[in-house]
C-alpha cells in the first residue's frame, strides 16, 4: 500500500527534495560563489618563477615592470650594444629565479562595480528558484487533489458494481422463478461486466495518480497516497487586491525586474574597465647571464646556469586604459540588452494580469458549479431509488434501472471532477498571486 501523506507534508518534502528545486537552489549557491570572484581582486597576489633560457643576448641593459595595459617585450640585459658590428650568433645561457607580490591599492570603483553586477546575478538566480519552487508546489497540489478525485471515482465505481451485482442476483432469481424475462438477466449481466471494467480502470487511475504525486514531490517511493483532509480553501480576495498581491510578489515579474537591474549594473561594470588602476608591486630575484661583460673581463660563474646575482625591487604602478574600442562596443551591447529587459517587464506585466483574471474566473465558476453538481447527484440518487423500487416491484424494466444507474454514477463522477476542478483552480489562483511566497 502507498504511504499516506497530508498536503502540507507533500509540499514540505517537495521543497526539500524535489530535484528541480534542489537544482535551482544549487544555481543560487553557484552564483553566490561567483560573486566572490571580483572581490578576490582586493587580496594580494603572490607568485614565483624559475627560468632557464639558451639563446643570443644582443640587447642593451634595461629594467622595468610589465604593465597590464602596456606590453613591453624584453630580453635580459647584457653588456653587448645593439649595433650590428658587435652582434654575435653565439648563444649564452641565462637563468632567473624570483618571487613577487602585487597588491591592489585603489581601483577607482572598478572592482565594486563588478561585485555589484555579480550580486545582481545572485538575485536573478534567487528569483528563478522562487519560480521553480512555486511551480513544483502547484504540481504537487494538483497531483494531491487528483489522487482524491481518483479515489472518489473508484468508490463510485465499486458501489455501482456492488449494486449491479445485487441486481444481477435479483434478476437471476426472478428468471428462475419465472417472474422475470430472460432479457432482464442478460441486461443485468452486461451491466455487471461494464461496471466491473469501470472499477478496474478506476483502480488503475488511482495507482497512476499516486505515482504522479510521488514524482511531483520527488519521492523515491513509486507511489504516495493522499490522506483524508480538507482540500484547499475557496475563499478569494477581491480581484483588485489579487492583482496588487501579484504585482508585489510574483517571482516572474520580480525576475524580469532583477534581470533589468542586473543588466544596468553590468553596463556600469563594463564602463568601469576604463578607469585607472593603482597597485603596489614588489619582487626579489636571483639571476645570471652567460654572456661576457664589457666592463669586467670575466665570465659569470656557472656560465649563467646558476642564478646567484641578487636583485629586489618595489614599485607603485598606475595604469590607465585611455581608449579601448572593445570596451565601448561592450557598453553599447549591454545598453541594447537593457532595452530588451525593459520590454520583457512590460510583457510579464500583461501576462500576469491575464493569468490572475483567468484564475479568478475559474475559481468563481468552479465554486458556483458545485451546488448544481450536488443537486444533480441528489436528483440522480432519487431517480435511482425510484427505478430500483419499480424494478423490484415488477413495474420497471432492466433498461429503466440501467439508465438510472448510469445517470447516478455519472453524477457522482461529475461531482468528484467538479471538486477536483475547484481545488485545482484555487491552486492555480494561489500560484498566479504568488501566495506561497
Amino acid at each position: 500500500p502507498a504511504r499516506r501523506v497530508t498536503l502540507a507534508e507533500a509540499l514540505a518534502y517537495a521543497r526539500a527534495h524535489q530535484p528541480a528545486v534542489v537544482a535551482a537552489l544549487s544555481r543560487v549557491r553557484a552564483e553566490q560563489a561567483n560573486a566572490d570572484v571580483p572581490r578576490a581582486q582586493y587580496y594580494p597576489q603572490v607568485g614565483v618563477t624559475a627560468q632557464f633560457l639558451e639563446g643570443t643576448a644582443n640587447n642593451t641593459t634595461a629594467s622595468y615592470l610589465a604593465a597590464p595595459f602596456v606590453d613591453l617585450p624584453r630580453i635580459g640585459g647584457t653588456s653587448f650594444s645593439a649595433s650590428s658590428a658587435s652582434a654575435t650568433w653565439k648563444p649564452s645561457a641565462s637563468t632567473l629565479a624570483g618571487a613577487g607580490a602585487r597588491q591592489e591599492l585603489f581601483d577607482f570603483g572598478r572592482i565594486a562595480a563588478q561585485a555589484a553586477a555579480a550580486d545582481a546575478r545572485v538575485v536573478v538566480a534567487s528569483r528563478a528558484s522562487d519560480i521553480e519552487r512555486l511551480d513544483i508546489e502547484l504540481g504537487g497540489e494538483e497531483a494531491f487533489f487528483a489522487v482524491h478525485a481518483a479515489q472518489s471515482i473508484l468508490q463510485s465505481s465499486e458501489d455501482a458494481w456492488e449494486r449491479a451485482l445485487v441486481h444481477r442476483d435479483f434478476a437471476q432469481a426472478g428468471v428462475k422463478s419465472g417472474l422475470r424475462a430472460p432479457i432482464d438477466l442478460t441486461r443485468a449481466e452486461a451491466d455487471l461486466s461494464r461496471f466491473d471494467t469501470g472499477r478496474i480502470r478506476a483502480r488503475g487511475g488511482v495507482l497512476a495518480a499516486q505515482a504522479v504525486l510521488a514524482a511531483a514531490v520527488g519521492s523515491p517511493e513509486l507511489t504516495l497516497d493522499a490522506s483524508d483532509g480538507p482540500l484547499a480553501a475557496t475563499d478569494l480576495p477581491a480581484l483588485s487586491n489579487a492583482l496588487q498581491m501579484a504585482s508585489n510578489k510574483d517571482p516572474r515579474l520580480r525576475l524580469a525586474i532583477a534581470r533589468l537591474q542586473g543588466q544596468e549594473l553590468e553596463t556600469r561594470a563594463v564602463a568601469a574597465l576604463l578607469r585607472p588602476d593603482l597597485r603596489l608591486s614588489a619582487a626579489i630575484s636571483g639571476r645570471a647571464g652567460g654572456a661576457a661583460s664589457s666592463t669586467a673581463n670575466e665570465e659569470a660563474s656557472g656560465s649563467g646556469t646558476l642564478p646567484n646575482v641578487p636583485n629586489w625591487d618595489a614599485a607603485l604602478v598606475l595604469s590607465w586604459p585611455l581608449f579601448d574600442p572593445t570596451i565601448n562596443a561592450r557598453q553599447r551591447a549591454s545598453r541594447a540588452a537593457e532595452e530588451v529587459e525593459r520590454a520583457e517587464i512590460d510583457l510579464v506585466k500583461r501576462e500576469l494580469v491575464s493569468s490572475v483574471e483567468r484564475a479568478y474566473v475559474d475559481v468563481d465558476v468552479g465554486r458556483r458549479a458545485l451546488p448544481s453538481l450536488r443537486h444533480e447527484l441528489e436528483a440522480a440518487r432519487a431517480n435511482y431509488a425510484q427505478a430500483e423500487a419499480r424494478f423490484k416491484a415488477g413495474l420497471g424494466t432492466s433498461v429503466e434501472l440501467a439508465d438510472a444507474e448510469a445517470l447516478r454514477i455519472d453524477a457522482e463522477i461529475r461531482l468528484a471532477l467538479g471538486v477536483f476542478d475547484l481545488a485545482k483552480a484555487r491552486a492555480n489562483f494561489g500560484r498566479a498571486i504568488a501566495e506561497g511566497l
